[in-house]
């Protein structure tokens, strides 16, 4: 069947990297896929390599010209399914589908989603118009009934899969990266990976850590974007040698090698697909209680504090990082947790049956 996903942008981060193994997967399985673009460019653009881009560009606001050239788009493209992922792409890109005569319309919702003002109305009566409403996780379901509210015959929850086999501890890769980021090779290492914004709250991740930081025990941030200042100013003058901000980087296996313990500081989440690729790599987790992250780390993988408490993350940070018989321990479990929940396949899976409507 052909199968358009529809993004926001194909900018790096956890959505786009889940949208671009979801559509490799399918592809292979014999499936026509493209992915259409409500921005133009994207870093990640590059890596869609024989799965055809478009772009519909979106200037934000209530524009009709975004439906009525998205419905042309989805004429002439002729899709079996149109699958939409987070607010914009649903309150565009679903109705329009509907207008083209497009069979099936499944929405995913990848996290809590603010909608501007006057915009939660849009969504609520996009939501109308698909066939499914997948979110990616039990405590994400429960944000979609209170805010697009679909039909209860709609909703499907389908946990996020990832590329197992892309992500597994490899330690020469690991020191590989240590070396070249001047870290020793016998300190412990405290890593995270996503994009900077507000919502991933690294100035809570600084301001924990910072006390516990040493020349023998390091924070490494990986990613770019908008709160990069925000993290800079964050890091006290005695730590600044010991945090080190890589920028955005496109072997995060690799990197996830030279980390010892996986941190996420959100203030809120969906299901972010970097925790299932920590645990892959044989990593403990340390993340906030918020999203979908209780449902997916659980005690004997990882550790959760409420966002905010600066002091409880500094304490489960402290305690993983002094003990290195602990993280062995919940490292090894974070693996077998892992492979047998987040595998890519059972995700295509899911969506397969979405796509042809056995549910």
């Amino acid at each position: 069947m052909r199968i358009v996903h529809v993004v926001l942008s194909l900018d790096v981060g956890g959505q786009e990297r889940l949208i671009l193994s979801l559509s490799r997967e399918l592809a292979l399985r014999g499936h026509d896929v493209r992915v259409l673009s409500l921005t133009p460019g994207g870093a990640l653009r590059p890596q869609f390599t024989g799965i055809p881009t478009f772009d519909v560009p979106h200037q934000g606001g209530a524009k009709p010209a975004t439906w009525a050239k998205l419905a042309r788009a989805f004429i002439g493209l002729a899709p079996d399914v149109v699958h939409t992922h987070n607010a914009a792409p649903l309150i565009y890109a679903a109705p329009a589908a509907r207008v083209a005569a497009v069979g099936r319309v499944v929405h995913t919702k990848h996290g809590s989603n603010t909608y501007p003002k006057g915009a939660l109305w849009l969504a609520r009566a996009a939501t109308r118009t698909v066939t499914a409403f997948v979110p990616v996780s039990e405590e994400t379901a429960v944000t979609a009934r209170r805010d697009e509210r679909p039909a209860a015959s709609k909703l499907h929850v389908v946990p996020n899969g990832i590329p197992l086999a892309q992500f597994a501890r490899d330690a020469d890769a690991g020191q590989s990266v240590r070396a070249a980021l001047g870290i020793p090779a016998d300190a412990v290492v405290i890593g995270t990976v996503g994009r900077l914004v507000s919502e991933k709250d690294y100035p809570l991740l600084v301001h924990a850590a910072a006390p516990l930081l040493s020349a023998k025990l390091r924070l490494v941030i990986v990613g770019d974007g908008p709160t990069r200042g925000d993290i800079e100013a964050a890091i006290p003058k005695d730590a600044a040698p010991f945090v080190t901000l890589t920028g955005l980087r496109g072997d995060v296996p690799r990197v996830m090698s030279a980390f010892d313990v996986f941190c996420l500081s959100s203030r809120t989440e969906g299901l972010p697909l970097v925790v299932p690729e920590a645990m892959a790599c044989g990593l403990p987790v340390v993340a906030t209680r918020v999203g979908g992250l209780p449902g997916i780390v659980p005690a004997e993988v990882g550790r959760l504090v409420d966002h905010g408490d600066a002091e409880a993350l500094r304490a489960e940070l402290a305690a993983l990082a002094s003990d290195a018989t602990l993280r062995a321990r919940l490292g090894a479990a974070a693996r077998i947790h892992a492979q047998s929940r987040f595998s890519l396949a059972r995700m295509a899976d899911d969506y397969e049956r979405l796509y042809e409507g056995l549910f």
